[in-house]
């Protein structure tokens, strides 16, 4: 990853997208728009994270955001960790996504290529 996307100063205001792989439009459905909701929310009650605003778009999320604690980057990674594994999960156990295998198709190959994923 560039220096361009790296948070230098983790106590700073930043604006940030994070973008789903695939431009996949999964917030288009409001039961996954609830999980980013969620996990703000425990985020700021928890690790410190001041909001100042955000959008829900159907494939990605903008967020203007810093932390009080000084550890952004790491609370960022938590967010979209639990985030992500949270919307798999619904996906998963969802018997009415009607999308569920399509959506497994679409996140599994982007996984295959990601050094990030887990248990590849």
């Amino acid at each position: 990853m560039g220096d361009s996307y790296q948070i230098q100063d983790q106590e700073g205001l930043y604006f940030i997208t994070c973008q789903v792989v695939g431009w996949v439009d999964i917030f288009s459905r409001q039961m996954y728009r609830d999980i980013v909701i969620d996990s703000l929310k425990y985020c700021i009650d928890h690790k410190g994270l001041i909001v100042y605003g955000y959008v829900i778009m159907t494939n990605h999320v903008h967020l203007i955001l810093r932390s009080e604690t000084g550890n952004l980057s790491d609370t960022l990674r938590d967010f979209k960790r639990f985030t992500s594994r949270n919307i798999m999960r619904d996906v998963v156990e969802n018997d009415t996504e009607s999308r569920r295998d399509w959506l497994n198709v679409v996140f599994k190959y982007h996984a295959k290529y990601n050094k990030r994923v887990e248990g590849q």
